[in-house]
């Protein structure tokens, strides 16, 4: 039968299961990224899993997440992950190389390739013709061992684009229109591969700009074919050598097809507080704006910039707006410099920024109080700008230059200029001199791994006890995000230190959960969180299934978790449960006494339905269970670390 090009790669990769969409299969990870902000912590599981060095064909570190440095604590961490790459064989990207998606697209990714992150916008390199997938900090961890990832094998979704983009239309707007048609919802377990006329007509960053956004669908990646714009690209960044030819079969089946004729796109944002909840351009005219920000993993490539950089030449910033221009590598920095884009941005007004991800977590440049901001980032779920009040609204380059041109939400069509037709370089400026080389292999026992005080060993859990006894902890609403589980910007630097950061566990929901769930785990009595649709969306951090662990939370029952969340929680022995009846959801209340005898049993034998029983509201509630075989050894055990010690001993 013939075959999409997700199969053919994933084929090629598959070391343990059948290829059969909907079943769990182990492929072998080619490279690895990680980033400061879940980087040290997968470091430390690695270590803590009596690994000895690097399996990968290229593992890289990165730095670009805690790149302010107030107080000791980042410092000492980027200091750690410097002197750990060295003692097992990893590449280091300093601060200030730039933003781990853009770095590694222009600098490592390869076609058919597979790519594990620790960072959930990994996909961004699906651009390039790779699976490139994000997970969890001890997944990546395992990988970079040599153990296979785990996931469940995808159906794919055909996303056939034809016709080209009319001007003032980008990317951006592509991606805007699939997150309309396909959601942020309902896409757990496919892939986006993006195929048709109009997908040759896109260069790789712009593609880079869809595989990326596409993980606000919930998707476990998506990916573009490896064509001569591929070529193109890595003869560009001095890498010919390592292109190839590929894509999937002309006839091959799809579990499902959606058409978009680039031709009819005009621009789009998404409007608060969804990266799903799309707006034509237009529709928002005449809003006033106070803030703009462009740059992140998403769209701060050398075209993005210059195109901006063009826009606002000669002109200066209207007088209450503030812009921020964050590039997305040290290379478009130093390629828009030697351009005069640079120039042509400093005079309009422009603030420039750190090439680090900053504005886009949250932990720097956040609006002001009910401000709102044009952000050219991924995500404005509420609050994670790092101001809850403001007004995030997401958009493409060229619509984020009209505003801070116009003060207010402009469709850029309706400027009167005309639109600047930037084109890809032929060839990139190539200096790798900020990515440090990991020494020869003879020279790496002589190095000494640094550790501050905040570093501190990972919390292993307990096995899973035979009978479940607790109480509802926390009951939270629809599409609560990691953001909301584990809040990023300046909470960020305790991320090495567990214990701490657990201290701010759900705080913009409930700044009370974490001293009441350790009080309880104290008492011996077992947290569960009940929640509702998409729990868990967002970000890959890990933490956000680490930290609850620390606090004593055994179960989560909700409507539906996302991939990378549910896969985390597994990690660290969280059993994942749906509701059979979203009633009992419903019924169900904070300080509820729960209770699921014989769990452990239960998981063993592989029950997909399991009773449980409110003991507060006498009612019995039945729960789903999807675990492979693997996934309920692993909860038995107590996490993928204890498992995995376990196994190696």
């Amino acid at each position: 039968m013939n075959s999409t090009l997700t199969e053919k790669i994933l084929r090629d990769h598959l070391v343990d299961g059948s290829y059969e969409p909907g079943k769990e299969i182990g492929i072998r990870i080619d490279q690895t990224l990680t980033q400061d902000a879940t980087g040290t912590m997968a470091y430390l599981q690695f270590e803590s899993m009596g690994l000895s060095k690097i399996e990968t064909e290229i593992s890289v570190s990165y730095v670009d997440h805690n790149t302010v440095q107030v107080g000791f604590e980042n410092a000492d961490d980027h200091r750690y992950l410097q002197t750990i790459a060295e003692k097992y064989g990893i590449h280091f990207s300093r601060p200030g190389n730039g933003i781990c998606h853009q770095v590694h697209l222009e600098r490592f990714g390869r076609p058919g390739r597979t790519l594990l992150g620790s960072d959930s916008h990994t996909p961004t390199c699906g651009g390039l013709g790779m699976i490139a997938i994000g997970a969890g900090g001890l997944d990546v961890a395992v990988a970079m061992g040599g153990g296979p990832y785990y996931l469940t094998c995808p159906k794919v979704i055909r996303v056939n684009l034809e016709g080209e983009l009319p001007d003032w239309v980008t990317a951006k707007d592509v991606i805007l229109k699939v997150l309309e048609e396909l959601t942020t919802k309902g896409n757990v377990g496919c892939v986006c591969e993006y195929g048709g006329e109009g997908a040759r007509s896109l260069t790789v960053p712009e593609r880079a700009t869809i595989t990326n956004m596409g993980a606000e669908t919930g998707v476990t990646t998506s990916l573009f074919p490896s064509d001569d714009e591929t070529r193109k690209f890595l003869a560009a960044q001095g890498r010919a050598d390592q292109w190839i030819p590929l894509e999937g079969d002309e006839d091959a089946e799809y579990h499902r097809v959606l058409d978009i004729d680039l031709s009819d796109l005009e621009p789009l944002m998404a409007a608060p507080s969804s990266p799903g909840n799309i707006v034509p351009v237009r529709d928002l005219s005449g809003t006033a704006v106070d803030q703009v920000m462009i740059g992140s993993c998403t769209n701060s490539s050398y075209v993005d910039l210059m195109t901006v950089a063009e826009m606002v030449k000669e002109r200066r910033l209207v007088p209450g707006v503030s812009l921020g221009v964050a590039p997305g590598s040290r290379q478009v920095l130093q390629m828009i410099a030697e351009n005069g884009g640079l120039g042509h941005l400093l005079t309009f007004g422009a603030r420039l920024l750190e090439s680090a991800c900053g504005f886009c977590i949250g932990n720097s440049v956040s609006p002001g109080t009910d401000s709102v901001s044009i952000r050219t980032s991924n995500r404005n779920f509420k609050g994670r700008s790092g101001t809850p009040s403001a007004h995030v609204y997401l958009a493409s380059p060229v619509v984020a230059a009209a505003a801070a041109l116009k003060g207010e939400i402009v469709d850029p069509r309706d400027l009167g200029q005309d639109f600047p037709r930037i084109r890809m370089p032929e060839r990139f400026k190539i200096d790798d001199s900020m990515i440090i080389q990991p020494p020869p292999a003879a020279e790496r026992d002589r190095v000494s791994i640094y550790r501050g005080p905040n570093i501190g060993a990972p919390p292993t859990n307990d096995p899973m006890p035979e009978d479940l006894r607790g109480k509802i902890t926390i009951k939270v609403e629809d599409y609560i995000t990691t953001d909301h589980i584990m809040p990023a910007g300046s909470r960020l630097k305790y991320r090495s230190n567990v214990p701490r950061y657990s201290e701010f566990v759900f705080e913009p929901l409930d700044p009370m959960f974490s001293k009441r769930a350790a009080s309880d785990r104290d008492r011996g009595i077992h947290n569960i969180i009940a929640a509702g649709v998409s729990y868990g969306q967002g970000s890959s951090r890990e933490h956000a299934a680490l930290c609850p662990m620390y606090l004593g939370v055994k179960a989560v029952m909700a409507k539906s978790v996302e991939r990378i969340h549910a896969a985390n929680l597994v990690n660290f022995g969280i059993v994942p449960f749906t509701f059979v009846s979203e009633s009992d959801y419903t019924s169900l209340k904070e300080g509820d006494e729960m209770e699921i005898p014989r769990i452990r049993a239960a998981i063993a034998r592989g029950d997909e339905v399991i009773e449980a029983f409110d003991k507060t509201g006498g009612r019995r509630i039945l729960l789903k269970t999807e675990l492979s075989r693997r996934q309920r050894e692993i909860v038995i055990a107590g996490g993928l670390l204890p498992h995995t010690v376990m196994k190696n001993r």
